[in-house]
């Protein structure tokens, strides 16, 4: 107990200088005239259940102003911010998440004074799984005195998956251009499939593999040769 009191006693006038002037820099501090900044805070959303997806255009961001004084302010950056949504327990269906600011960590003595938008519509739906035909999409035209007689596309159909009322108006998936531009023989190539939409995905295959089988156009030929005959 004496030890423990000499040493409060050491260099006590010190010690009450600095409590001191700790007490009046947090009142100036907290008693300068506020200001308000804005930054552009990004949004998280976390805990959606198994086999549910977003299925509508959600904010990755909001504007928040956040108030306080300039010191404090100084030292906050957009980077040190981040708002969540808890999508946990949440059912298929339209949700309004609100008080998006309750998430925020502000160091004290700095308040939100506005947050834009300030809620945000999450949907939910249910993930489904399609099967879907592939279409070959073709351009250009083989060489002169040939044709394209046939293409085979393997796999002939793949697995779309994600938000069902997306689904619904998904029929096929196409490729990417297969250019037959001046061809004179058969080729097999492996093409991209294209599939662009917001709320579904490509489950397995991204190509497939197509065989184009060109073929001599005796039709074509006759008519060049008639052609020639007549000049």
């Amino acid at each position: 107990m004496t030890m423990l009191l000499r040493l409060l006693s050491e260099n006590l006038s010190l010690k009450l200088i600095s409590l001191a002037f700790a007490v009046v820099l947090w009142f100036f501090v907290m008693g300068e005239r506020r200001h308000e900044v804005a930054h552009i805070v990004p949004i998280i959303y976390r805990g959606v259940a198994e086999r549910l997806i977003i299925a509508n255009q959600v904010p990755g961001s909001v504007e928040v102003a956040v108030s306080g004084p300039r010191a404090l302010l100084s030292h906050l950056a957009a980077g040190d911010m981040a708002i969540s949504v808890d999508l946990a327990g949440a059912a298929a269906g339209v949700t309004t998440y609100k008080r998006l600011e309750e998430s925020l960590s502000l160091p004290a003595g700095l308040t939100v004074t506005r947050i834009s938008p300030a809620y945000v519509d999450v949907r939910l739906e249910h993930l489904r799984d399609k099967q879907v035909p592939v279409r070959v999409v073709v351009s250009g035209e083989p060489a002169a005195g040939f044709r394209l007689r046939r293409l085979r596309v393997t796999p002939t159909q793949v697995t779309i998956s994600g938000a069902e009322s997306e689904l619904k108006a998904v029929s096929e998936v196409v490729t990417e251009g297969l250019d037959l531009s001046g061809v004179r023989s058969s080729f097999t190539q492996t093409v991209q499939l294209s599939h662009s939409r917001p709320f579904t995905i490509l489950k397995e295959h991204r190509t497939v593999e197509v065989q184009a089988q060109i073929v001599a156009d005796p039709s074509a030929r006759s008519g060049s040769s008639e052609s020639q005959e007549g000049l």
